[in-house]
């Protein structure tokens, strides 16, 4: 393992450690390769904040893995919309290979690099697809196929579950990752899609040892929908 791999490898470990989740060894040296590749990455294409580069293990690959123990097992199949530079999408196909998914976005070099991502971590249970999930098109090519829908801070709860709904299989889960105060949001959301959702958490992202009280807000948004 490359020296930078190694210290990615060494912090992940260490977070996941200290909240009881721990990832097989291989997947969490494929975590600090993704976080390699997309460090590498991002002084050509704005994958992540350049400021925020030095806290790419913790904000980004740690907690899109993070929210694996939340998900429902019985799912087999993903979409990620919005995925940017791979997020939540390539961390949890990492660390849940059973799952097949795909990686959605509007935004061409984003998806170049994660199609380039995909292939040099030797990913077979996901794809990346340059398009929005509202083009007729997108829909026609994937309408009732996932029992599972990943968002990150994309789009309000209102638009997901619109984005979702001829996409999804009878039954399905939607697991957004947002941030800040989600009450007015999450309350017009369920106000206008109650006959579809069956049941909703909302679960604090907490962990050790930086974030015990979730300093930084961060949420994640758990639907279970039915048609």
């Amino acid at each position: 393992m490359v020296r930078v791999q190694e210290h990615y490898y060494k912090e992940l470990y260490s977070l996941f450690w200290d909240n009881n989740f721990v990832p097989e060894e291989t997947q969490i040296e494929r975590l600090a390769f993704l976080a390699e590749l997309i460090s590498e990455k991002n002084k050509v294409v704005n994958l992540v904040s350049r400021k925020d580069t030095e806290s790419l293990i913790e904000n980004h690959i740690f907690i899109t893995a993070f929210i694996s123990k939340f998900l429902p097992d019985k799912c087999s199949r993903f979409l990620d919309i919005g995925t940017g530079g791979g997020f939540p999408g390539l961390p949890v196909a990492i660390v849940k290979p059973h799952l097949k998914g795909v990686l959605a976005d509007s935004t061409g070099k984003k998806i170049d690099s994660v199609k380039e991502f995909i292939e040099k971590l030797k990913l077979g249970n996901v794809t990346a697809v340059n398009s929005r999930v509202e083009a007729p098109e997108f829909i026609n090519l994937y309408r009732n196929s996932f029992d599972l829908i990943l968002s990150r801070a994309t789009v309000p709860l209102l638009l997901l579950i619109s984005y979702s709904l001829p996409l999804i299989k009878e039954k399905a889960y939607l697991a957004a990752i947002k941030g800040g105060d989600l009450e007015d949001e999450f309350q017009k959301a369920v106000l206008k899609y109650k006959p579809y959702i069956k049941k909703h958490t909302i679960f604090e992202l907490a962990y050790k040892p930086g974030n015990i009280r979730n300093q930084k807000g961060k949420k994640l948004v758990l639907l279970e929908l039915n048609k």
